[in-house]
């Protein structure tokens, strides 16, 4: 950063910090800010949103089916299992989706697409032990029977799917932050 720049982010940071309560609004707290913004190129941002809300789909279509498949084979806790294989076979679409589409990198397959499931695995452990607690969590909350398109779904039947979409959601965003900053991080990248 050049010194005209410090010293200009240096007043902008002096100013907000006059205006709000210091133990709220610091400096450090800006930096923090505006480091957890530069995450985000809106380009870059826009093709991630649109590649992963086809691997949502596919990714929860994926899960879905199989959890179905399994359910009615009467295996026990069938979502953990299908979360566990869906999400081996997604992970490896999406992978492709952000490599050719998101972040445009060149070669490097293996090593990429290992560090992809590291990111996706770093986040796949926690999800799987929040799955059956947030599924616990919904049979608590759901009504005993719950009619969609009317068809009748038993709360337990219908608990898994709705616990697993929710955690999807704070997948999303750990997710983008690790493929931009270990999966495809190199100078190629948009």
């Amino acid at each position: 950063m050049k010194p005209q720049e410090e010293r200009t982010s240096q007043i902008r940071d002096d100013i907000a910090c006059e205006t709000h309560p210091p133990a709220v609004l610091t400096a450090t707290s800006f930096g923090l800010l505006r480091r957890f913004a530069n995450q985000f190129p809106p380009g870059q941002m826009f093709r991630y949103i649109l590649v992963g809300i086809f691997n949502t789909v596919f990714g929860y279509g994926v899960f879905a089916s199989l959890n179905f498949l399994l359910y009615l084979h009467h295996v026990p806790a069938s979502y953990i299992f299908a979360s566990f294989v869906g999400n081996f076979i997604s992970i490896t679409v999406a992978y492709l989706g952000y490599k050719f589409l998101v972040f445009r990198t060149r070669g490097n397959y293996l090593k990429e697409w290992l560090k992809a499931m590291a990111v996706y695995t770093s986040s796949l452990l926690p999800a799987l032990v929040l799955l059956p607690i947030t599924v616990r969590g919904f049979i608590y909350i759901l009504p005993q029977a719950v009619a969609v398109h009317s068809h009748v779904f038993p709360r337990d039947e219908l608990a898994p799917y709705l616990a697993n979409a929710f955690l999807m959601v704070f997948g999303v965003i750990y997710n983008f932050i690790g493929h931009k900053n270990v999966t495809f991080r190199n100078e190629w990248s948009n």
